[in-house]
C-alpha cells in the first residue's frame, strides 16, 4: 500500500512540478497562484461573507426565488455582487482542491501535519454543504434537483418520522421553515469555517492568511470582471409538480447529481462514506515505511547558549526555551517532538550546531562536506551546487522513488549518504532543504578552494518546509544568526531558485554564474581550514539540565 502510495504521490508531484514551472512564467514565482491556494482560499471567504451579508439583506424566505430576482434586476449592484458571491464560492473550492492536492504531492498529510490536513478535509465538506445550502435558497430546478436528492439519501435514515422526500411531491406548500433552515446553515457554516481555519493553521509559525497583495487585488479584480461582463442570470423557479428534466448544475456544487440520481440511495451513501474514509486515512497510508521516517530533532543541551534563533525560526513552533536544570544561567532549547517535521531549519539556525535531527546538525553536515571535498577534490574553477533534494537539483532522482530516499519530515528527502551527484557538469552536494544547510558548509567550500558554489532552493512559497529559502537568505546576506561570515567571498557565491521541473532555469542561471566567475579568475584554496566554533563539547559541563 505505501508503495503505491508513494508511487502515486510522485506521478501527481510530477503533474504539480510542471503546473508549477508554467505559472511561474505565467506569473512569475512571488504571484504564482497554485503557491497561494490555501491563501486564495481565505481571500475567497472573506469575499463571499462581504457580499453575503449584501445578499441576506434583501432575500426573504417567504418567496425566495421571487426575491433572488429582485436582487438579479438591480443592475448597479446587485446582479454583480450576486455574480461574484456565486463566482467566489466556485472558486473556493478549486483553491481548496488545489491545496489539498498540493500537499498529498509534496508528503505533507501525515505525522504532525495530520491535523492539518483532517481540519482541511472538514473545510472543504462545510464548504460544500454551505455552497448546496446556498443553491436551495434560491429554490430554481437546481435547488429542487439539490432538496429531492438531499432528501432521498436522507430518508434511508431510521431518524425521521415520516419521509422528508413528501415535502416536494407538491401534496402541500414547502414549509418556510425549510428556507429559515437553509438560511441559518448558510449564514452559520462559514462562521464555523473560520473556527476549522484557525485549528488548520493552528500548528505553524506565522501563517501566510492571505496572499501577495498584486495577487490579491488580482484575484478580486477577477472575479469582479467575471461578474460585470457575465453575470448570472436566472432559472426557472422550482416547481413541486414536476421534477425537471433538465436543468443547469453548477460544476463545482451539483458534478455529483447526474452520478447519484441513477443510484440507489443506500448506495450513495457506502460509496460517499467509502471515499471519505480513504481520505481521512491518508495520513495512514501515505506515511512511509517506518524505517524511512525522519527522526525528530535533538538538543544537545551543552551547546545551547540560549540564542533563541532556533525557536525563532522554527516554522511548526516545535521548539521552546526552558529554564536550566544544570547549574549554568539562563535558558536552553527543548524539541517537542510530537510537532517536529525534521525540516532540519533549526540545525542552520544554531551556531554552535547544537541542534537538529540526528545526521543533519551542522556539525554532521560538516563532516559530510569534508568527505564531499575529498571524495570530489572540486577544482579552481569548478561550481559546486548546494541543492535542496526536493528543488531543481534533486527533483529527477527524488521522483524516481520517494521510497528509496531518507525521508526528511514527509517521506522524501536528500539520499541517505548525501552522496554527490551532477548537473550539468557541476557536483551537487544534496541537502534535505535549503534552510537546513549551515553557513559553514558554504564557508567550507569557498576557503577549500571551490571555483563557487551555487546554492539551490527552492522557490520561498514552494518550500516543503515552508521557510527554508527565506531564512537562508537572512543568514547569507542580512546577518541573521548562524549569519555567513563577512570573510567569505561573496562573488563565489550565488543564491538560485528552482523549484523541481526548473531544470533549464536552473541551468540558465548555472551558466551565467560560470560566465562570472570565469572573470574573476581562479579560485585559491587555504592548506588548514579551521572554522571557528561558539561552543567546544570539551569546554562545557558534561551534566545536561
Amino acid at each position: 500500500m505505501r508503495s503505491a502510495a508513494a508511487r502515486l504521490r510522485s506521478l501527481c508531484w510530477g503533474l504539480l512540478a510542471r503546473a508549477d514551472r508554467f505559472m511561474n512564467r505565467l506569473y512569475s514565482s512571488r504571484y504564482n497562484p497554485l503557491y497561494h491556494s490555501g491563501a486564495i482560499v481565505v481571500l475567497l471567504l472573506i469575499v463571499l461573507l462581504l457580499t453575503g451579508l449584501y445578499l441576506l439583506f434583501f432575500y426573504r424566505i417567504g418567496e425566495p426565488h421571487a426575491s433572488v430576482a429582485r436582487i438579479t434586476d438591480q443592475a448597479w449592484l446587485g446582479r454583480w455582487i450576486r455574480s461574484l458571491h456565486r463566482y467566489g464560492s466556485d472558486a473556493a473550492v478549486v483553491a481548496v482542491a488545489i491545496h489539498a492536492f498540493r500537499l498529498f504531492a509534496q508528503g505533507r498529510s501525515w505525522g504532525p501535519r495530520t491535523l492539518a490536513w483532517l481540519s482541511g478535509l472538514v473545510l472543504l465538506f462545510v464548504l460544500l454543504v454551505s455552497g448546496w445550502t446556498g443553491y436551495v435558497m434560491v429554490w430554481d430546478v437546481q435547488a429542487q434537483l439539490l432538496a429531492v436528492e438531499g432528501a432521498r439519501w436522507l430518508d434511508v435514515l431510521p431518524i425521521f418520522s415520516e419521509p422528508l422526500g413528501r415535502a416536494f411531491v407538491g401534496e402541500q406548500a414547502i414549509p418556510a421553515a425549510f428556507f429559515f433552515l437553509n438560511l441559518f446553515l448558510h449564514v452559520a457554516l462559514p462562521v464555523g469555517m473560520f473556527v476549522i481555519l484557525w485549528i488548520h493553521v493552528s500548528r505553524i509559525a506565522r501563517p501566510g492568511l492571505l496572499p501577495p497583495r498584486g495577487l490579491l487585488w488580482g484575484s478580486v479584480a477577477l472575479l469582479l470582471a467575471l461578474s460585470v461582463l457575465w453575470p448570472i442570470g436566472m432559472d426557472p423557479s422550482a416547481d413541486a409538480f414536476r421534477i425537471p428534466e433538465r436543468a443547469a448544475l453548477d460544476l463545482f456544487y451539483a458534478f455529483w447529481l447526474p452520478l447519484t440520481r441513477h443510484l440507489p440511495a443506500g448506495a450513495v451513501w457506502v460509496l460517499g462514506l467509502s471515499l471519505t474514509g480513504v481520505a481521512l486515512a491518508a495520513p495512514l497510508w501515505t506515511r512511509p515505511a517506518a524505517a524511512q521516517r525522519p527522526e525528530p530533532s535533538a538538543v544537545d543541551a551543552r551547546l545551547c547558549t540560549g540564542c533563541e534563533q532556533c525557536y525563532l525560526d522554527c516554522p511548526y513552533e516545535a521548539i521552546a526555551m526552558r529554564e536550566r536544570t544544570d547549574g549554568r544561567e539562563g535558558v536552553y532549547a527543548v524539541v517537542d517532538r510530537a510537532l517536529c517535521v525534521s525540516c532540519g531549519i533549526c540545525a542552520a539556525s544554531c551556531a554552535p550546531m547544537g541542534i537538529g535531527p540526528p545526521g543533519m546538525t551542522g556539525r554532521d553536515q560538516l563532516e559530510r562536506v569534508r568527505e564531499f571535498v575529498r571524495l570530489v577534490d572540486p577544482g579552481p574553477r569548478d561550481v559546486v551546487l548546494v541543492g535542496c533534494a526536493r528543488g531543481a537539483a534533486g527533483f529527477d532522482a527524488l521522483a524516481a522513488g520517494a521510497d528509496a530516499f531518507s525521508p526528511a519530515g514527509d517521506g522524501g528527502g536528500a539520499p541517505a549518504g548525501h552522496l554527490p551527484g551532477a548537473f550539468d557538469g557541476s557536483r551537487v552536494f544534496q541537502i534535505p532543504c535549503a534552510g537546513n544547510v549551515h553557513t559553514s558548509v558554504i564557508e567550507y567550500l569557498v576557503r577549500a578552494g571551490v571555483g563557487g558554489v551555487l546554492i539551490v532552493a527552492c522557490h520561498p512559497r514552494d518550500c516543503w518546509s515552508r521557510e527554508g529559502p527565506r531564512w537562508l537568505e537572512e543568514r547569507m546576506y542580512h546577518d541573521r544568526e548562524a549569519e555567513l561570515k563577512e570573510r567569505v567571498d561573496r562573488k563565489r557565491l550565488r543564491l538560485v531558485h528552482a523549484s523541481a521541473g526548473e531544470d533549464r532555469e536552473l541551468a540558465a542561471a548555472l551558466a551565467e554564474f560560470r560566465e562570472s566567475l570565469r572573470r574573476l579568475g581562479s579560485a585559491e584554496a587555504e592548506s588548514e581550514i579551521d572554522l571557528e566554533l561558539e561552543c567546544e563539547p570539551a569546554e562545557l559541563q558534561e551534566a545536561g539540565p
